[in-house]
């Protein structure tokens, strides 16, 4: 199947031409992507079956430690599974790389980690942007590496990968502990207030979509979406 069949978009047939144009508020924003490829590669923390934020510190720690000889100013971005994005690629052998790493743990004892990377695809945003234009690739892509065929997720990591540091992860949602406010509920228990985050594509552009969630966290931040 060519790649020109799997990306011919029908054209829209044209406008809405009766009533009044109105204004809404709405909760979504255009995402700009540029017009790049980026790196796929695949991440496997050992010992595997750790939460995200330590899969998150395991590889941010990565990233600072091998800093002069793998990642250099490269800012990788990560879905706290086995997903690792860069703009540049990593020299890193075909085969892949292991890497040891640190975390301190409780009592001062440290914790060890093996990281494995390895490259999986190219992920076009070109490609992407063809797409939502309703343009179609005028020839096959002959490519000496293999293409990714859903760059959405790449744009949803990138635009994920920083809240994720910065709040409270709760599946897709993020919340973040109250500030100049207090709901509590009983029991060790209060109201956490956050956002829900989705990156979608819509007609001509990719849009990230935001609704305001509220959640019941308890003792140890465990927070649990209302």
């Amino acid at each position: 199947l060519e790649i020109t069949s799997l990306f011919a978009m029908p054209r829209r047939p044209g406008y809405g031409t009766m009533g009044k144009p109105i204004k809404l508020l709405a909760n979504c924003f255009q995402v700009e992507i540029p017009k790049m490829d980026v790196y796929l590669y695949e991440v496997d923390i050992k010992p595997d079956k750790c939460p995200r934020r330590v899969n998150r510190e395991v590889v941010d720690s990565m990233v600072q430690h091998f800093k002069v000889t793998i990642f250099g100013d490269r800012r990788p971005v990560y879905d706290g599974k086995r997903s690792l994005y860069t703009a540049n690629p990593l020299p890193v052998a075909p085969a892949g790389v292991d890497l040891d790493v640190t975390l301190p743990g409780e009592g001062g004892k440290d914790r060890p980690f093996k990281v494995s990377i390895k490259f999986v695809s190219l992920v076009s945003w070109h490609m992407l942007h063809e797409v939502l234009t309703g343009r179609s690739m005028p020839e096959p892509l002959e490519l000496d590496k293999p293409i990714s065929t859903n760059p959405v997720h790449a744009v949803d990591v990138v635009l994920r990968h920083l809240p994720s540091m910065k709040y409270t992860p709760v599946g897709r949602s993020f919340f973040s502990a109250p500030e100049g406010y207090d709901h509590p509920l009983g029991g060790g228990r209060e109201v956490w207030f956050g956002f829900h985050q989705s990156v979608r594509p819509a007609m001509w552009k990719m849009i990230r979509l935001l609704w305001r969630q509220r959640a019941t966290c308890v003792c140890l931040h465990v927070c649990v979406p209302a």
